[in-house]
């Protein structure tokens, strides 16, 4: 059995920015893409998507239909939230957590969003994979990719790819 891969799949600015302080992304839809930027292709190569509270709460608040209806959704939270139909949440530890998904059966696991949840990831060495879509865009400050912290990761290049403005790069983790 293959074992399942943790995988970032995000766009960011030139500057390492995923939104605006705001929690905007009008910058990124300003870009001139080529069909959905590879979307598809990557969305069928995972089963289970995992979010925290932050990233959960702007898809709710921004897109219409829920978008990750036919996968395995968690989202993590420090707070008692009811599950939903299409929803999980998760108070329990998220590395083992995380760490007993890697152990099951099934395709790859996105992360979805940024901030806290990735830095996390990143500190307890549990991504596997980055596919990264960087926009010809400087925004100057706002919500960063990578947070500052405890943690130090090398990757190598797997491949790139460009979508007419955005070029895309997937990294895996140096082992």
């Amino acid at each position: 059995m293959q074992k399942r891969k943790l995988v970032l799949f995000i766009a960011a600015s030139l500057d390492g920015y995923i939104a605006t302080k705001e929690e905007s992304l009008e910058w990124l839809f300003s870009v001139e893409g080529e069909g959905d930027n590879g979307y598809s292709e990557f969305y069928d190569t995972v089963d289970t998507v995992i979010m925290g509270k932050k990233t959960y709460d702007w898809v709710i608040n921004h897109i219409e239909d829920f978008p990750y209806q036919n996968k395995a959704c968690y989202v993590f939270t420090r707070s008692d939230v009811k599950d939903t139909e299409h929803v999980q949440f998760i108070k329990d530890d998220i590395v083992s957590f995380t760490n007993q998904l890697k152990q099951q059966e099934g395709r790859n696991i996105w992360i979805v969003g940024g901030g806290e949840l990735l830095s996390s990831f990143m500190e307890e060495q549990l991504i596997d994979e980055m596919i990264l879509a960087i926009a010809p865009v400087i925004i100057g400050s706002g919500i960063p990719l990578f947070k500052e912290g405890q943690y130090q990761a090398e990757f190598t290049l797997k491949g790139t790819r460009t979508f007419n403005q955005f070029a895309e790069l997937h990294y895996e983790v140096k082992s």
